[in-house]
């Protein structure tokens, strides 16, 4: 096995009661890998330090233990280098978890690291300098990811209820959206309204809410859905599809297929945006490339 280090985000997501993850991790290094050492994060993009940290003292593989913010954070400093991403997955959706099929369990997921084998996935980035392994979201989805960030419980009925109260006062923005084929096709131009627009490199949001159903993350491209509309007749049906993993373009649903995305605000407004739930303030302009097989994860055989 390669030197190992973890990354623990202790304030991640939801914990089964009574569990130390601290003392689990810290038994099984015991046990299974005597020269690792486990580094809990203090403060947000601290774990991006220790990941480099860890690369600088010849790790080769980073396990992040936390929810996709944490997952994100240890990728950032890990993408485009020889080292592998081990996850034990500890947040309330496990977005990328789901979609790779990685064991949800710590007890599984720690044994994955040691008959697992590194599979190289793509990842994206958005504006340059924000990369992301799941999804980058607009609009209402931001909105979702800001306001469920704040809540103190979380877990699917935390998400549900953030849904359910945003939807009644959320207003949809103007987009301008260019997807860019591979090179020398011409780019395709959409101009629309939209009330959720998400660019995904895997399939889904978590909780198995999957809003771009086709997504591969070894295919070299990014998917784009945008859905005109949502209101209180359509909600549930657009969340079944979602959670059927069965959500297709029609007249309300646009979905696209590129490797680089730009997305526009259409009245030269900023763009309120999140990357792997991290919400920000964007310029009116941005765009989103994916970066084929940069990274590489601990799946399972």
């Amino acid at each position: 096995m390669p030197t190992l280090r973890f990354i623990l985000n202790p304030r991640s997501g939801v914990h089964r009661p009574g569990e130390d993850m601290a003392a689990l991790v810290r038994g099984w290094i015991a046990r299974h890998a005597p020269g690792a050492r486990l580094a809990l994060t203090e403060h947000p993009h601290h774990a991006t330090e220790l990941a480099r940290q860890a690369l600088d003292e010849g790790c080769g593989l980073v396990v992040a233990i936390g929810g996709d913010g944490t997952l994100n954070e240890v990728a950032a400093a890990l993408i485009g280098t020889p080292a592998t991403l081990g996850i034990i997955p500890r947040g309330s959706g496990n977005g990328l978890v789901r979609h790779l099929r990685l064991p949800l369990v710590p007890e599984a997921a720690l044994a994955n690291l040691l008959t697992g084998r590194p599979r190289a996935i793509d990842t994206g980035l958005a504006d340059g300098s924000h990369p992301f392994l799941n999804v980058v979201g607009f609009g209402f989805d931001a909105e979702i990811s800001r306001r469920f960030n704040r809540l103190t419980k979380r877990g699917l009925a935390g998400y549900v209820r953030t849904i359910a109260g945003t939807l009644r006062s959320y207003r949809r923005n103007n987009y301008r959206i260019i997807a860019w084929p591979d090179a020398g096709a011409a780019p395709l131009t959409h101009e629309l309204p939209a009330f959720i627009m998400a660019v995904a490199n895997s399939s889904q949001y978590g909780n198995d809410f999957h809003i771009a159903p086709d997504a591969a993350v070894d295919d070299g491209l990014l998917r784009l859905t945008a859905i005109r509309r949502v209101h209180l007749f359509n909600a549930l049906p657009l969340a079944l599809r979602m959670r059927r993993g069965t959500l297709r373009p029609s007249g309300n649903v646009l979905q696209l297929a590129a490797p680089r995305f730009t997305i526009e605000s259409a009245d030269g407004a900023p763009l309120v945006c999140h990357t792997d739930g991290e919400v920000r303030e964007a310029g009116p302009r941005l765009e989103i490339t994916v970066r084929p097989l940069s990274l590489k994860v601990m799946a399972p055989r």
